[in-house]
């Protein structure tokens, strides 16, 4: 135990620490991260998975609200996931009674009853989701200056988690508008598993205060860019013999979910082993494929009802020799028992995403980190080959945010004049205390939203307009607090339990017989569907049920980095992992297919026998899109951007690409926006068309990727 760090904290929590965690010392985050936390400064914390990150930040700030003897709501504790909050809350609930303070959750669940207890009775630490503190600022329930009047610091959870969407916009925004009115800095705290720049994530975090308040990135055994490096990830230099990163980890090819089932049944029996799936339709496949295997097998995934998800979880870190199958609902820290074995079918979305499945092994003293790939087709087995050799590689995709949400700042303004009924037409900029882009930029926005009715103003004031209570308006102004959108789905129930959610698609195709749903693992009998209540009535039946859910949410992409690294694989790089007999004859193959359009020189231009010309960048989706844009005069309209290739116009000729490249190169042009996509962002109606495509024009760009193509060498071919 290192004395110096435990001198720092409270003499009661020492003497819980040593008696009744039974620590014999404290974990090198923990360490590293108590004088910061204690000095009042912003950090992000980093960490693998079981890291201690939460204690290295509650135990130190609740040493602080001992000794400066904070008062009410001092502490707030925000993650992505309701989940999570219930998962944290006993353990939290257990640090703050030691010194004599309470937690509590306050989310969409928590019942009326205990909610009106909370605000009578503030506790020291709330567990709470930015939707549900947007909620609490914009309600007439809630005296929000007397209640968050004492606050002091704010932890994030799973930080890179909010960071690299639109909740992490909404998030920062909803953290600014709290600070304006606490009166005074709030201390930000995130906490993460390995990221590419944790520096700049401390920077987002920090919002206004960037270059005001110090911060700090903790990050043990992390070796982090230069400060002002211009490099925003961590990663090693292209060709730089590598060592892997510890874990034991194992690439297969098993070609349909029916073996990887049979697979999963026949290894480590007797272990506890999570399985991870890129789609809910796949979750219920396997998951019902290992039950008829006698696999003792259960779910996870957001369209089961919050019943079945909680006794699925809960039984599963009870039991032994089982399977839980999961989304990437169970990515993030939720605490689902001790675990043997991850199992990745196919490839996780991102580097990051596979440290953090990862990470959910080797906790207990003696075993090792270990994650079994199965791939269920070639193009898993390419994308989990080159995911694996971009993590050899020790690369870490940088976190992000996305550039321009000018519709969350429409829905930020609309939230504030809730939160205050009236705001000074001048003065609303002054909430947000600067940070971009709730700025001047904001400016349009705001003109557009009282021009369209959103807004009123009189006397020098905004306030809410018609038209926002009309669109807006239903249930207390709820939808204006979620910075997403749900897909509309049914419940589904038998009898009075409900089972979770499904697509409506499945309960208007035509089928022939009778109409059946998988769903929670198990198929079920449509008895009765209620179309305007918008519920289905089943009850179990034999297999035979399907799974679909189709969703509008945004496609997923895969970056230049990856894209790069499968061609790699495809240029003859192993990841160094163990390969099995039938991977490696399936890389093989796609090598073979794959010969003619990779080159180690660069990219390569190929005329087939039949006229279509395809440029193969191996650039991702992305960075081709705005090649795709930028090369119009030459790239055919309105084809489906794909990660690998653009589609060339069958008339090309060397003067007309050497035209459009010289046009390119001179200045790139945003991609070409789908009107649909424009509608599935949430809250596009409230700004001038024209912005709400730039929005997402910006979003599907990439142009430091565009540049770096358009001055690689280019070789044409002919095929006969």
């Amino acid at each position: 135990m290192s004395a110096d760090a435990l001198d720092l904290l409270d003499p009661i929590l020492v003497h819980h620490i040593v008696n009744s965690l039974g620590w014999r010392s404290l974990r090198p985050l923990q360490q590293e991260a108590m004088e910061p936390v204690l000095a009042g400064q912003d950090a992000v914390l980093l960490a693998p998975t079981a890291g201690g990150k939460t204690e290295a930040a509650v135990l130190p700030l609740l040493t602080r609200a001992q000794r400066q003897g904070w008062k009410g709501t001092s502490i707030l504790y925000v993650t992505p996931l309701k989940a999570l909050l219930n998962n944290l809350h006993p353990r939290l609930e257990t640090y703050t009674g030691w010194v004599g303070r309470t937690a509590e959750l306050w989310h969409g669940d928590v019942t009326a009853t205990r909610r009106r207890r909370i605000l009578a009775q503030r506790p020291d630490l709330l567990l709470t989701t930015p939707e549900s503190l947007e909620a609490m600022l914009v309600s007439v329930n809630v005296d929000h200056r007397a209640f968050f009047s004492g606050l002091h610091s704010v932890i994030v959870d799973e930080v890179h988690a909010f960071a690299g969407d639109d909740r992490g916009w909404h998030l920062l925004a909803v953290l600014e508008r709290l600070q304006k009115v606490v009166g005074r800095p709030v201390q930000r705290i995130g906490l993460s598993a390995t990221v590419g720049n944790p520096r700049q994530l401390l920077d987002w975090l920090q919002g206004s205060g960037r270059g005001r308040r110090p911060g700090r990135v903790v990050a043990p055994g992390v070796t982090l860019p230069e400060p002002d490096s211009g490099d925003p990830s961590v990663s090693l230099p292209e060709g730089r013999p590598v060592t892997p990163p510890p874990g034991d980890v194992e690439l297969d090819y098993v070609g349909s979910v029916a073996n990887a089932a049979t697979v999963i049944a026949a290894l480590h029996r007797g272990e506890k082993r999570l399985v991870f799936c890129e789609s809910r339709r796949t979750v219920e496949e396997l998951g019902e494929q290992l039950r008829l295997r006698g696999v003792t097998t259960f779910l996870s995934h957001a369209s089961l009802s919050a019943d079945e998800r909680r006794r699925a979880e809960a039984a599963f870190a009870e039991a032994r020799d089982c399977v839980i199958v999961s989304t990437s609902t169970l990515e993030l820290g939720i605490d689902v028992g001790d675990l043997d074995r991850v199992i990745q079918i196919d490839a996780p979305p991102t580097v990051a995403s596979f440290l953090q499945r990862l990470g959910r092994t080797g906790r207990r003293p003696g075993t090792t980190r270990n994650c079994l790939f199965l791939a269920l087709d070639d193009a898993g087995l390419l994308s989990a080959a080159s995911l694996l050799l971009a993590w050899s590689r020790g690369w870490v995709e940088p976190v992000v945010p996305p550039p321009d949400p000018r519709h969350l700042v429409a829905q930020q303004i609309l939230a504030l004049c809730l939160q205050e009924r009236r705001v000074g037409e001048n003065l609303w900029q002054e909430w947000w205390g600067g940070l971009n882009p709730f700025g001047t930029a904001a400016e349009p926005v705001v003109r557009h939203l009282v021009e369209q009715g959103y807004l009123e103003r009189d006397g020098g004031t905004l306030f809410i307009g018609p038209e926002a209570e009309r669109r807006f308006g239903q249930r207390h102004f709820m939808d204006l607090t979620a910075s997403f959108t749900a897909p509309p789905e049914f419940t589904v129930l038998s009898g009075r339990t409900e089972i979770g959610r499904t697509d409506p698609d499945l309960l208007t195709e035509e089928v022939e017989g009778p109409r059946k749903l998988l769903l929670a693992g198990r198929s079920w009998l449509v008895t009765y569907i209620d179309w305007r209540r918008r519920r289905c009535f089943v009850e179990p039946t034999d297999e035979g049920g399907r799974a679909k859910w189709s969703g509008f949410g945004p496609e997923r992409v895969r970056s230049r980095a990856l894209t790069r690294a499968a061609r790699d694989v495809l240029l003859g790089s192993d990841p160094p992992v163990a390969l099995t007999r039938r991977a490696m004859a399936r890389l093989a193959m796609a090598r073979e297919a794959h010969l003619d359009v990779v080159h180690p020189g660069g990219t390569l231009i190929i005329r087939d026998g039949d006229g279509d010309v395809r440029w193969w960048t191996w650039a991702g989706h992305r960075a081709n899109a705005t090649l795709a844009a930028s090369l119009s005069p030459v790239t055919i309209p309105h084809r489906r951007v794909d990660d690998r290739f653009i589609a060339l116009r069958d008339d090309l000729t060397p003067q007309a690409w050497r035209a459009a490249l010289a046009d390119a190169r001179a200045g790139l042009t945003l991609p070409e926006v789908d009107i649909r996509a424009v509608r599935g962002l949430k809250f596009a109606e409230a700004l001038p068309e024209r912005l709400a495509e730039a929005t997402l024009a910006a979003r599907l760009a990439d142009e430091a990727g565009a540049r770096a193509v358009l001055a690689e060498d280019v070789r044409f071919v002919v095929r006969p």
